[in-house]
């Protein structure tokens, strides 16, 4: 690697471990207090974050924002919390192993993410349980059911044991569901090709550090399309399963139109189908 864009990578990764150090001891005052201030300074931290890691968001659609929201996602790399985080006052939920990582698992804590062990079926009303309540008590959430990360370029079939927590009343309202689309799209105005998709989505047996390192170091700006699908409840649908079903439709288009650059549908014009287990890439 040349010495600039090494030196780049130092630059960003000492100007980031300071803003970071600085942010955490407000955040952890933050979040012993009442009122919505440790639910959104998460977002002016991540959006300062984008700027120095060379990430800009373009968004579609409108965010419910004026309720609390169980957001539905794509997964496709880490990059996708302070994409989200930018442009949402939310909490995440995420696998537990993420609570373990260094940094990043502090990060998470701090922003009030429930962690789940989607092994630990014995837990599993456990586990619904929890998120219910965060949403009852006026929280926010991201919920990625794929369960992995993707390589960018396509939407993993959703898992639907947590769209249970659908059925979750908020005062005497049914809980609203809004699926969104995340896609990295372009860097430095040019489209991003199926492989160089690879600079945003981290997946498979991908290490973390590498991946992080190269972005530090890249020397262009990155475009994110977020795409916010229109708002649901699980009255409108037979079951959690069509629930999952249609937030699935709803996110894949949205990848698939961003992947291929426009609001265009696919050339066939039928909708987009889910891949088959066969047809997938391994993925951790």
């Amino acid at each position: 690697m040349e010495i600039g864009s090494a030196l780049r990578g130092v630059l960003r990764l000492a100007v980031y471990g300071v803003w970071t150090a600085i942010c955490i001891p407000v955040q952890m005052v933050l979040i012993r207090l009442s009122g919505r201030a440790k639910a959104r300074f998460p977002r002016f931290y991540h959006r300062s974050c984008l700027r120095l890691l060379g990430l800009s968001v373009t968004v579609k659609g409108k965010a419910v924002e004026d309720r609390p929201i169980l957001f539905i996602a794509n997964h496709s790399s880490y990059l996708d919390i302070p994409i989200l985080s930018s442009q949402l006052a939310v909490s995440f939920v995420a696998k537990s192993e993420v609570g373990s990582w260094p940094i990043f698992g502090l990060l998470a804590r701090l922003q009030r993410t429930v962690f789940v062990d989607r092994q630990a079926r014995h837990k599993a009303d456990e586990q619904r349980e929890s998120i219910s309540g965060r949403l009852q008590a006026g929280d926010s959430l991201i919920l990625f059911p794929e369960g992995t990360s993707s390589d960018g370029n396509r939407t993993l079939p959703f898992k639907t044991a947590l769209f249970a927590v659908a059925s979750t009343r908020i005062g005497d309202q049914p809980l609203t569901v809004q699926p969104v689309s995340v896609t990295a799209t372009h860097m430095d105005g040019l489209p991003l090709g199926h492989t160089w998709r690879a600079l945003y989505a981290w997946y498979g047996d991908m290490e973390l550090p590498p991946h992080l390192w190269q972005l530090l170091c890249l020397g262009a700006r990155i475009n994110v399309t977020v795409e916010f699908h229109p708002p649901v409840t699980l009255a409108d649908f037979s079951s959690r399963k069509a629930l999952a079903d249609h937030c699935w439709q709803a996110v894949a288009a949205g990848v698939e139109r961003a992947v291929r650059g426009g609001d265009r549908p696919p050339v066939s014009g039928a909708p987009v189908k889910a891949p088959s287990p066969e047809g997938q890439a391994a993925v951790a």
